[in-house]
């Protein structure tokens, strides 16, 4: 199992209403979530762990879960509420403004962490809930209890506009990135981390992690390790907006590491030039038919082709 560790929000995404009017509809959410709801509809076996609210919102984030294949039941239940994030999209890319202050997901505490067995294979991190606390020291000192024999990946996706504590939460990303095997970021996120991109990449990679990936929206993805890097060209696709697009990509890369029996510390650190290229086209096709439609809709496998490494196998 990959268990997703962090946000789940409701976003509230921006409608048209009769007059001219405009309004806002809920939809499930959250960098973390979108990442789990993404390999649950991708055939892996996904858990999800963070506070989720009994309320109204809570139900529809555990509904769509269970709908999509993801397994919740390591997440905590309290009547506080649910997160909300609400979008603007500008271009077809989105900014959010985000109602978080006694949510369910904000409050975890590292008394609620769970005892893990030996199902969950790798952990997945990142989402505004690095950002604040008590939740931000929970998900990190889980990090650093699993995170030696488990494979560990961690996308921060960073949103400036939430950040109260820049020292704090710097620091934060700074051992979590040092202790991760995968790192994903974006351009965006790493326009805010350095000014020296390059530099950035090859001091992570001496920091600790195996692989280092980097989203370049229209221009693909690059895929960095200590021997050299990868690039991959995005997939054709209609743009109708880029909410939940690098969610998607984290779970193409993680599906194919998990079909290309990579899903250890070892054997990522192990991985050659064509195994990450072929985990790099997997995630490009996934966030592909991702942006193609409205809100965080990733695919079902059933949506996009059969993974290189079936059809590999089928000839053999």
């Amino acid at each position: 199992m990959i268990l997703c560790c962090g946000d789940a929000l409701i976003d509230m995404l921006p409608v048209e209403l009769e007059g001219g009017r405009r309004g806002f509809a809920p939809h499930a959410g959250g960098a973390v979530f979108n990442t789990a709801i993404a390999l649950g509809r991708l055939g892996v076996e996904t858990g999800f762990f963070n506070g989720l609210s009994t309320d109204l919102f809570g139900r529809m984030l555990a509904d769509e879960l269970k709908a999509s294949g993801v397994d919740s039941a390591l997440s905590p239940r309290s009547a506080r509420p649910t997160t909300l994030a609400f979008v603007t999209l500008e271009d077809g890319h989105a900014s959010y403004h985000f109602y978080d202050e006694g949510t369910a997901s904000r409050m975890l505490e590292p008394a609620d962490l769970p005892g893990l067995g030996n199902d969950a294979r790798a952990l997945f991190f990142g989402g505004i809930s690095l950002v604040v606390e008590p939740c931000g020291s929970a998900f990190e000192e889980l990090m650093a209890r699993e995170g030696k024999t488990r494979l560990v990946m961690i996308d921060p996706n960073i949103r400036p506009d939430f950040v109260a504590d820049e020292v704090a939460y710097r620091a934060r990303l700074t051992r979590m990135m040092a202790g991760a095997d995968i790192v994903k970021l974006s351009e965006e996120d790493l326009a805010w981390l350095s000014p020296d991109a390059d530099a950035f990449i090859d001091d992570l990679l001496a920091a600790g992690p195996s692989v280092v990936l980097v989203t370049h929206g229209a221009r693909g993805a690059t895929g960095h390790t200590a021997r050299g890097t990868i690039s991959v060209s995005p997939r054709p696709a209609t743009i109708v907006d880029t909410v939940g697009a690098g969610d998607a990509f984290n779970a193409g890369f993680l599906e194919a590491l998990e079909g290309l029996g990579r899903l250890d510390k070892a054997a990522t650190r192990a991985m050659g030039e064509g195994d990450l290229r072929l985990c790099l086209d997997r995630a490009a096709e996934v966030a592909a038919v991702a942006v193609s439609r409205p809100g965080a809709n990733p695919p079902w496998a059933s949506d996009i082709s059969a993974p290189a490494w079936r059809r590999l196998a089928a000839r053999t």
